[in-house]
């Protein structure tokens, strides 16, 4: 390892960081799970030319290399351990270009979100997904694990959000993937590919996104109160099925709603209580509201419309405020699976189920506007307690069971690869491995995430 630090002093040279403290913490993410050792250095890249000198010095070593942004994830997809070197994108955070005629913006990978919206918002535009963590996650990031967000329900998740990526391969060729028109099938779609890939395929350099007009008129959010989480579900499914087109719909369950209440110094909430809130947009967002509340009204719910702006903003930091209060009552993993719409009350009901069937407590969140759920486990300690993967391995096969997936935005990662063959099935599990194979022949990008051995 001190041969491959040396290649990478001498031509990379401040760029290199070996400080002990800055290795331990590119060990870890925001999932609790840790790497096993510490890595060989971080390399904070500038600029291209950065990372294909750090890629060509990694293949010429057969030093497997992990891509990290924030550090925010939730699958333990970016943590890095022994033997291995750290390409941090977190300072390529610059905006490239704005083409408010075409709708487009090109971006460096390391720019957080919130930042993005802001710098966009000046140009009477913005970028469509908005993770609850977007005031520390990177569009970069974003683009690794596919991720998702309060809007999803509306205005869909990255992958559609993306025009094109620019790619290094592990080799440190520049692959420059997608378009920067409206349409374009040429090929295959490498894009796609890209998106959603953890770090498996390349390390993606910049990204041309798609961006949609400022939505003219005000927002309107309403809360429902339910007395419990099913109804609350059925609810939600209750009003997708009316046709109604919420911007947000989010619903927590009673443990997340008094756990949020406790960090918040709020009232407490009726015991048992859950909570669906949403929010409609555009000129007919009143209107909007005024259905949707009838809606939730004949399913059971207790619904009150925000008065004003700094209520309905209330409302919402409870929301953003389910992970700070799962972290502050213990170390938590953090679930991410996806049911069709009208499945989700039957999956709170295999949630309750596994609930006493392991005498747990599962505090759960949902973007119910698109059927992705967070069950919590939280618990004591470094290591996830065994019990609590027996419960998280009933939950996974019973979303499978139900028609959805494992993971709806966090990704895969180290923490799901052991269930990834029972979602896709042997044979597109191989072909899977393959393709990753073609684009790192060596395997040496982001080894041991997402695919087991």
């Amino acid at each position: 390892m001190s041969a491959v630090l040396d290649l990478l002093t001498a031509e990379l040279a401040d760029r290199i960081d070996t400080d002990p403290a800055s290795l331990e913490d590119a060990r870890a993410d925001k999932s609790g799970h840790a790497a096993a050792g510490s890595p060989v250095a971080i390399v904070h890249a500038a600029s291209v030319a950065d990372v294909q000198a750090t890629m060509r010095i990694a293949t010429a070593t057969r030093t497997p290399v992990v891509v990290r942004g924030a550090g925010t994830g939730l699958a333990g997809g970016a943590n890095a351990g022994a033997g291995e070197i750290v390409l941090s994108m977190r300072g390529m955070d610059r905006i490239l270009e704005v083409r408010a005629d075409d709708l487009l913006a090109v971006v460096e990978p390391g720019i957080l979100n919130a930042d993005l919206s802001d710098a966009l918002a000046a140009h009477g535009l913005w970028w469509a997904p908005d993770p609850a963590s977007r005031a520390i996650s990177t569009v970069g990031g974003n683009i690794a694990t596919g991720a998702g967000g309060l809007l999803c329900a509306k205005y869909g998740v990255v992958r559609g959000a993306v025009l094109g990526v620019d790619l290094v391969l592990a080799d440190g060729r520049l692959l420059h993937l997608g378009h920067r028109s409206v349409k374009g099938v040429t090929g295959l779609d490498l894009t796609a590919l890209v998106i959603g890939s953890e770090g498996t395929l390349g390390v993606v350099v910049g990204a041309t996104l798609k961006l949609r007009r400022l939505i003219a008129g005000h927002t309107r959010t309403l809360t429902a109160l339910f007395p419990d989480v099913r109804a609350g579900a059925a609810a939600a499914a209750a009003l997708t099925a009316s046709g109604a087109q919420p911007a947000i719909m989010e619903l927590m369950d009673a443990a997340c709603l008094a756990a949020v209440h406790r960090l918040l110094d709020l009232p407490a909430p009726p015991p048992g209580a859950a909570q669906l809130t949403v929010q409609t947009d555009g000129s007919s967002a009143s209107v909007d509201a005024e259905r949707i509340g009838a809606v939730l009204e004949a399913a059971g719910g207790a619904v009150r419309a925000a008065r004003d702006d700094a209520e309905a903003e209330l409302l919402w930091t409870i929301r953003r405020s389910m992970h700070p209060a799962m972290e502050a009552m213990g170390t938590t993993l953090i679930e991410d699976v996806s049911v069709p719409r009208s499945a989700l009350p039957a999956m709170f009901d295999e949630i309750a189920r596994i609930e006493r069937a392991y005498d747990l407590v599962i505090p759960t969140v949902c973007h119910a506007g698109d059927g992705n759920l967070h069950p919590n486990f939280v618990f004591d300690g470094d290591e996830v307690p065994e019990i609590v993967w027996r419960a998280a391995d009933e939950l996974f096969r019973s979303a499978l069971r139900l028609g959805g997936t494992l993971t709806g935005e966090h990704g895969v990662g180290v923490l799901k690869r052991r269930w990834l063959v029972d979602e896709l099935g042997e044979d597109q599990w191989q072909l899977q491995r393959e393709i990753t194979r073609v684009f790192d022949p060596l395997g040496i990008l982001n080894p041991g995430k997402v695919f087991t051995d």
